[in-house]
């Protein structure tokens, strides 16, 4: 037992974790999508607090190494918002079932790859910016995959711009969420540290990234993602509702 969690468990979780970074690292965000699936899978206890502490420290590496191209002003549109969604989001975390939130993380996975599979193109405004802060706010606290409402809206511009504003995006959306997760009593400590242990892979995930970029073609690991999480989702889903 690792921290209350068998080991075998923990191993999964790494697993899911360091591919998930590495997706991040790469395409501008894969590390919900990617880990929150399995954690609810093998560990639904641990959802959506440890994918949430993880986000942040993800972003806030990502901040660190590329700060260049963020969209602030859309972010001063988006992130006003994610606070009422995130009081949404904490309500269904205290009142939902661990299998309904199951459910819920299993439908927003499959429901971002099919609007990124079509490439959905949407304008970035000041209409669809707050919209989709309230939807991240709700869905990002109640099941940690908060990043494609604005990914979706992003998914056309530049790597740059879109890797570096996500990164933001998710270093003060996970920390609202876990600040209103905490207010009602909903935060534990054991996962807090199993977050901090399983860390390191954050930054390895992040190095990995880097020759990926590089040497893959954007549209075959795109598709990998997508495959991935889309397996990963319908398991989730099998699970739970039977």
């Amino acid at each position: 037992m690792i921290l209350g969690v068998d080991a075998g468990l923990v191993a999964i979780v790494a697993v899911a974790v360091l591919v998930g970074a590495t997706v991040q690292g790469t395409v501008g965000l894969g590390l919900g999508l990617v880990g929150a699936p399995v954690v609810a899978l093998v560990a639904p206890d641990l959802v959506p607090e440890l994918m949430l502490w993880l986000a942040m420290a993800m972003a806030l590496q990502t901040m660190a190494t590329e700060n260049r191209g963020t969209d602030w002003r859309g972010l001063g549109w988006a992130l006003p918002p994610r606070v009422l969604g995130t009081v949404v989001g904490v309500w269904v975390v205290a009142t939902a079932p661990t299998r309904l939130i199951g459910i819920a993380v299993g439908i927003m996975v499959l429901l971002s790859v099919a609007l990124t599979v079509r490439t959905v193109t949407f304008p970035v405004n000041r209409i669809s910016l707050p919209l989709a802060g309230f939807v991240s706010g709700v869905t990002g606290t109640a099941t940690s995959i908060g990043g494609p409402p604005l990914a979706v809206l992003y998914q056309h511009h530049p790597p740059t711009v879109l890797r570096s504003t996500l990164a933001v995006y998710f270093a003060v959306g996970a920390a609202l969420s876990l600040v209103g997760l905490g207010v009602v009593g909903e935060l534990r400590a054991d996962i807090a540290w199993l977050a901090l242990l399983l860390s390191p892979l954050l930054v390895v995930g992040l190095a990995l990234s880097v020759p990926v970029r590089q040497r893959l073609p954007r549209a075959a690991v795109r598709a990998g993602v997508l495959i991935v999480c889309a397996a990963s989702a319908l398991v989730l889903l099998v699970v739970s509702v039977l």
